[in-house]
């Protein structure tokens, strides 16, 4: 019995001063020993390996060529008035622009077939489709029984992710959620002064290092010449819970949330004690003017941490950007837009809230390859003369769809849960009805 407690102790202590040396230390300096990369080569071999013994396996090879970000409907993206112009042009050439046509009805049956067959935006609350098999469980194919060698390196894999990744990532994300606590409370205690400032700074940077090590992270920066400032305010697409850890990495923000309890409530009384957050109770939320005087006073102050906000209010599966909320915009102040986009060959990093709870989606992104993904700082930007704030939220949200190489999409993400608003419903009938009546006249209500 001695003898197994004396055991279990040794390899105890020869685990967590591998993880101390190897990766806490190291993570903690901002320095790599060049681990992360080697492993990263390894897996990318294995994939591209396994990719050609399942096409070698599978007689229709060239179904997984096909690329499964292409729809299957290719759609029309026209304004209203133009297919509407085509569709009447081609029935007859007497027809004027400003006639009720009972033809007309085919180009809204046809937009409401398209919707049926495939929508452009429920698909993008669910996981990306992959291409090949990444070795993962998410998969429509049963490729693992394709041929003996690749059951043999699935299996491998699993004992891999499940037995040696997993309680490695377990360990460094329990240290740096600690320290967090622990490192963030005691600098609370100090008086405010830049040296507080300085220290809450690198408590929160290294603990952020060291959780995304726990995620086996690789990240590249990019032109970070244009790194968001103090006094101002940084906004992103939202993926996941973790683009927080994936921003923080490289500099450090004032997070904007909703009180928790629990866990997360102690991890954000903690982070307030060290540096200003902004932290509203349910009911503050609720109330627009009050959450937008609290970020303009944080906003203000030039030397308090830029505010990170993902306008989009939701996660969206890392393929598209969704409607900016304005409040954001309607703040005052620089916007340093950034653009996230995740590598879905390695694992995938989207959260769909209403499906997954927190504990299962941690689980699985413990369990996946590794987290890799590109980050692009965009040049500040500031609202224009006579540009509302609407305008200011559809422009750099366009900026970041551009740079990220994701859909642009003007729908509500809040779609995820609740029904379509009534104004968009609203607007596709003021347009039709500016076609009927004609651009130049009033839409005047009519009496009965």
């Amino acid at each position: 019995m001695e003898d197994l407690k004396t055991a279990a102790y040794n390899i105890l202590t020869i685990w967590l001063t591998l993880v101390v040396v190897l990766i806490l230390l190291p993570s903690m300096f901002g320095v790599s020993l060049g681990i992360s990369e080697v492993y990263m080569k390894i897996l990318v071999k294995v994939l591209e390996w396994a990719t050609l013994r399942i096409q070698k396996g599978f007689k229709d090879k060239e179904k997984l060529h096909v690329s499964a970000s292409n729809g299957i409907i290719q759609r029309d993206q026209s304004p209203m008035e133009t297919e509407i112009g085509g569709l009447r042009k081609s029935r007859s050439q007497d027809i004027q622009q400003g006639d009720f046509e009972l033809g007309d009805v085919f180009y809204f049956a046809k937009k409401g077939f398209e919707a049926i067959v495939e929508d452009e935006v429920t698909h993008r609350f669910s996981s990306e489709e992959l291409i090949s098999w990444n070795l993962l469980t998410r998969t429509n194919n049963n490729f693992h029984y394709v041929s003996l060698r690749v059951t043999l390196i699935w299996v491998l894999g699993l004992f891999v992710r499940y037995c040696i990744l997993l309680p490695l990532r377990v360990t460094l994300a329990t240290i740096g959620i600690s320290w967090l606590v622990i490192g963030a409370t005691l600098v609370g205690q100090l008086p405010n002064s830049r040296m507080k400032n300085w220290f809450s700074e690198l408590v929160h940077l290294m603990c952020c290092r060291i959780c995304a090590r726990a995620l086996s992270s690789a990240i590249q920066y990019h032109n970070k010449e244009n790194k968001p400032k103090k006094g101002g305010i940084c906004v992103a697409n939202h993926t996941s819970p973790i683009d927080i850890i994936i921003l923080a990495n490289d500099g450090c923000y004032a997070m904007v949330g909703q009180v928790h309890g629990g866990l997360m409530g102690i991890i954000q009384r903690a982070m307030a004690r060290a540096c200003p957050h902004v932290w509203f109770e349910r009911s503050e939320m609720r109330d627009r003017h009050l959450v937008t005087e609290r970020l303009r006073e944080h906003v203000s102050d030039i030397s308090k941490l830029p505010i990170l906000i993902f306008p989009e209010g939701t996660c969206i599966n890392n393929t598209s950007v969704m409607m900016f909320k304005k409040g954001s915009f309607e703040i005052g102040g620089t916007i340093y837009p950034v653009a996230i986009k995740y590598d879905p060959q390695f694992g995938d990093a989207f959260w769909n809230s209403s499906k997954n709870s927190m504990v299962s989606y941690l689980l699985r992104m413990m369990t996946s390859w590794a987290l890799k993904c590109n980050v692009w700082y965009l040049p500040p930007v500031n609202k224009q003369e006579g540009e509302d704030a609407v305008q200011f939220a559809n422009r750099v949200k366009s900026a970041i769809a551009k740079q990220g190489g994701l859909v642009e999409l003007s729908w509500d993400g809040g779609l995820k849960r609740g029904k379509v608003k009534d104004s968009f419903k609203e607007e596709q009938q003021k347009n039709y009805s500016r076609i009927i009546v004609g651009e130049n006249k009033s839409l005047k209500p009519t009496t009965h």
